[in-house]
């Protein structure tokens, strides 16, 4: 079963055992349509659902159909509810792009003392304690390790605005700048 909107495509895959019997479903589908599908026809949307692929469309979906003893009937839109919900269903918007550089202006200054360098270096990269650490240390420690990455030889931190920074050393601050 399968429905197409003016930008949206939903699909029910599924099988009957029968002539009379009812209908299993295999799986579920549904997508939005890139801007050269917009301007498809109805019927070039319809079978959009069953192949997508580029021109000429219609020809290669008949041809590599034949291979295959299936039978395709349409249904009203009331008799394909599923397929007509999917298609319904709201695109999300679009994910925030990756930057893929760090600007000096975005490193990140910890002016914490020293000491919680090397220990939560040591637990990201290796799941190690400090040998005197208390349990309530070590609970910390855990806690906030889900927010840094080791990527030998410098550890970085995942911030609250979803961008990823460099922690340096309070020694290498003026020449990171």
């Amino acid at each position: 079963m399968c429905d197409a909107s003016n930008s949206t495509l939903g699909v029910v895959l599924g099988q009957r055992a029968g002539v009379s019997k009812l209908v299993h479903v295999i799986a579920y589908a549904s997508r939005t349509m890139d801007l050269a599908q917009l301007n498809y026809t109805a019927t070039e949307k319809e079978l959009l659902t069953i192949k997508p692929d580029a021109k000429p469309r219609l020809i290669r979906w008949m041809l590599l159909l034949q291979e295959f003893n299936i039978e395709i009937r349409d249904k009203k839109g009331a008799e394909s509810s599923v397929a007509d919900r999917l298609r319904r269903i709201e695109k999300e918007v679009d994910p925030i792009p990756i930057r893929e550089e760090f600007p000096d202006e975005q490193l990140l200054h910890n002016t914490t003392p020293t000491p919680w360098f090397p220990n939560i270096c040591n637990f990201v990269a290796a799941s190690q304690f400090p040998l005197e650490a208390s349990r309530l240390y070590k609970e910390r420690l855990q806690n906030n390790a889900k927010y840094y990455i080791w990527d030998d030889p410098y550890l970085w931190r995942l911030c609250n605005d979803q961008v990823i920074r460099r922690c340096i050393p309070d020694t290498e601050i003026n020449s990171a700048l």
